[in-house]
């Protein structure tokens, strides 16, 4: 692990105003519910800077809040080179997003770096962006990432397990 206090984790989208944050208010929850918000550091980010400093999409906050999650703490920043220094896993919401980091990343990165659906048994391995369609995609997207959240926070339960 990077991070030696805790097991870090950042979740990344384009803009960071619709799927990573949804990912890190559902993760947020899910490691609260199992009492190990002390030993995981949770945070979003986007690979373009088009919306840092904003609070994520009324839309997205609005899906996320009728399920009991409340994104209204989050604002928009941009992923940068550092962060390979500050987490341990890195999950990209689609290819081009991965693709994106990789550019960034430092040939030395020990942690994992990978789609956030690749967690997950299926077909489908990118959380598809949900902003140019209608309130059925930003539902699509809160399914998804419940179950891929679920199996993050189960493979950091396991890691934690044998340390």
């Amino acid at each position: 692990m990077i991070n030696k206090e805790k097991t870090s984790v950042l979740f990344v989208c384009l803009g960071n105003i619709c799927r990573s944050p949804t990912a890190h208010g559902v993760f947020r929850a899910q490691v609260e519910r199992a009492g190990l918000i002390a030993e995981i550091e949770i945070d979003s980010a986007g690979t373009a800077a088009y919306h840092v400093g904003n609070a994520p999409d009324q839309r997205s906050a609005s899906t996320a809040l009728q399920r009991g999650y409340d994104l209204s703490d989050l604002r928009a920043r941009q992923a940068v080179r550092a962060d390979f220094n500050q987490y341990d896993y890195i999950l990209a919401m689609d290819k081009q997003n991965l693709s994106d980091l990789r550019d960034i990343c430092p040939a030395n990165y020990s942690g994992y770096l990978g789609l956030f659906l690749e967690l997950v048994p299926g077909n489908i391995i990118e959380v598809p962006d949900p902003y140019y369609g209608g309130a059925d995609g930003f539902d699509h997207v809160l399914d998804l990432v419940e179950d891929a959240s679920l199996a993050l926070l189960q493979r950091i339960q396991n890691e934690l397990a044998q340390n």
